[in-house]
C-alpha cells in the first residue's frame, strides 16, 4: 500500500509538471483526439463486426445457393440419362414403324399380286364357263349330251345313247376347276382307266371339245365289253 501511494503521488507529480510545461489546452485537445479515435474505432469496429455477421450470412446463402445448385445438377443429369434413355426408345420405336411400314407394303404389294392372279383366274374361268355353255347346244344334238351344274360350281356331264341296248342308260362324270386353275375330274361312272390321261392332255391343249369327246368315245368303248 505504500509502494501504492507512492506510485500515486509520483504521477500526479508528473502529471502536474507534464500540465505545467505543455497547457491545459494542448493536454485536453490530445485527450479530445483520444476520445475521438476511441470513437471512431468503436464506430468501425461495429461497422465491421456488422459485416463481418452480413458476411457470414452471405456465405451461409451462398453454401445453401451451392447446395441447391449441385441438387439442380443432379437432377438435370439424372434428367439427361432419362432422356436419353426415352430418345433410344423414340428410335426404337421409329426404326420398328419403318420395318411395320414396309411390311405393310410388302402384304399390300403381295395381296395386289394375289388379287390380280386371282382376277385373272377368274375372267378364265368365266370364259371357260361361257365356251362350255356355248358348247352345251351343239354337244346335247350331237353326243346326247347333257351338262348339268351341281354344287360347289361344278358341271355334271350326262351321256345317253351310248349302249344300244339300252339308249336311255347314263354315262357321266364330273368336272371342277381346281385352285389353279386346270380341269379336273373329280368324279366317273363308271370308271375309266384312262381318265387321269384325258385330263393331263386337256390341260397342255385346252381342247375341251376333244377332252369330252374322248371320255365319249371311252365310254362307248366300256360299253360293249
Amino acid at each position: 500500500e505504500d509502494e501504492i501511494a507512492v506510485f500515486e503521488r509520483e504521477m500526479q507529480e508528473f502529471w502536474t509538471k507534464l500540465k505545467s510545461v505543455y497547457g491545459t489546452e494542448q493536454i485536453n485537445q490530445t485527450l479530445m483526439l483520444r476520445d475521438s479515435c476511441k470513437e471512431s474505432i468503436k464506430a468501425l469496429s461495429e461497422k465491421w463486426s456488422k459485416r463481418l455477421k452480413e458476411g457470414d450470412v452471405m456465405l451461409d446463402k451462398i453454401q445453401d445457393y451451392n447446395n441447391e445448385i449441385l441438387q439442380q445438377s443432379q437432377r438435370i443429369s439424372e434428367n439427361q440419362e432419362h432422356f436419353t434413355e426415352i430418345k433410344s426408345e423414340v428410335h426404337q420405336k421409329e426404326e420398328q414403324k419403318k420395318d411395320l411400314a414396309a411390311s405393310i407394303q410388302e402384304l399390300k404389294e403381295e395381296l395386289m399380286k394375289r388379287k390380280e392372279i386371282i382376277s385373272s383366274k377368274n375372267k378364265a374361268n368365266k370364259e371357260r364357263v361361257e365356251r362350255l355353255c356355248k358348247s352345251k347346244v351343239l354337244f346335247e344334238e350331237r353326243l346326247g349330251l347333257e351338262i348339268r351344274k351341281i354344287h360347289n360350281e361344278q358341271l355334271q356331264f350326262i351321256f345317253r345313247h351310248i349302249d344300244h341296248k339300252d339308249p336311255d342308260k347314263p354315262f357321266m362324270f364330273t368336272l371342277s376347276i381346281n385352285e389353279q386353275g386346270d380341269y379336273e375330274v373329280t368324279s366317273c361312272t363308271p370308271p375309266l382307266d384312262c381318265i387321269e390321261e384325258f385330263q393331263l392332255k386337256v390341260r397342255e391343249t385346252n381342247n375341251f371339245s376333244a377332252f369330252v369327246a374322248n371320255i365319249r368315245k371311252a365310254f362307248t368303248a366300256v360299253s360293249y365289253k
